[in-house]
């Protein structure tokens, strides 16, 4: 993997941000790959297509790229926040490409891959109408708030400069691919319970550590009124998918 953008293709271009889009987006379609598939190469859209940059011509999987100069931090501006909303619960969302690159020297720094399966109603945060005085006067957005997503969706693709193995990737992809078989809710709490456990920080944990989170998933669920039924209920779905052992008694195993 190149990491170092083209930057003799801008510079024919003054405005920054034309810059930048140019430069990230022609870097991303000669050096990204689909996580979903074999395929080393992504295909981009028509600049008319909405929210989506890139897709696979081999399995269809569809992208969006965000990139920028600052670090990747705990946030990531969005677009409006019902369509977000809707394309979570029709699931429509894109897989994401988050690029950080250093403006310095003109180099991909980081790329933070976070899968479309991954995006819940909570790792999404409404933000304050426009002012009046705006254009877009009213227009209510979003983030993707990073923090509220698993670790095993946040998958590493460059980390300060360093690309990883493709084949890492792909297998970090596919490990929680069997989310794609959820609807948006189901979806929701399993990811919910699994970032849960994840917190608690320790390879061994036990039920009640997960029932002592009640009130965290139920803030996050407030139409459901059984949240310890839920809890189990997604132990055992994160059982089947591998991704934590039942020991007995009440006790699992971080997988």
């Amino acid at each position: 993997m190149q990491l170092r953008l083209p930057v003799h293709l801008a510079e024919a271009y003054k405005s920054p941000s034309q810059r930048t889009r140019l430069l990230t987006e022609t870097w991303a379609a000669e050096n990204l790959y689909c996580p979903s598939c074999d395929a080393d190469h992504l295909q981009a859209c028509k600049q008319s297509t909405p929210v989506v940059d890139f897709f696979c011509a081999h399995c269809s999987s569809i992208f969006q790229l965000k990139s920028q100069s600052k670090p990747i931090g705990m946030r990531i501006l969005d677009a409006a926040y019902q369509t977000m909303v809707e394309a979570i619960r029709a699931n429509r969302v894109p897989n994401l490409w988050a690029l950080q690159y250093d403006p310095s020297g003109w180099r991909v720094q980081n790329v933070l891959l976070i899968p479309s399966y991954a995006f819940s109603l909570s790792c999404i945060e409404q933000r304050k109408p426009l002012q009046r005085t705006a254009r877009r006067a009213g227009w209510v957005g979003c983030n993707i708030v990073i923090s509220s997503i698993p670790a095993d969706a946040r998958i590493p693709v460059v980390t300060e400069g360093k690309a990883a193995n493709p084949s890492e990737v792909r297998r970090a992809y596919r490990r929680l691919v069997g989310l794609t078989r959820l609807d948006a809710e189901a979806r929701g709490w399993t990811l919910d319970v699994l970032h849960a456990i994840r917190r608690l920080g320790k390879d061994l944990f036990s039920l009640q550590d997960v029932y002592a989170l009640e009130e965290q998933l139920a803030a996050l669920h407030p139409q459901n009124r059984h949240i310890r039924p839920k809890i189990r209920q997604q132990l055992q779905r994160l059982r089947d998918m591998g991704l934590v052992e039942f020991l007995g008694g009440g006790r699992y195993r971080v997988r």
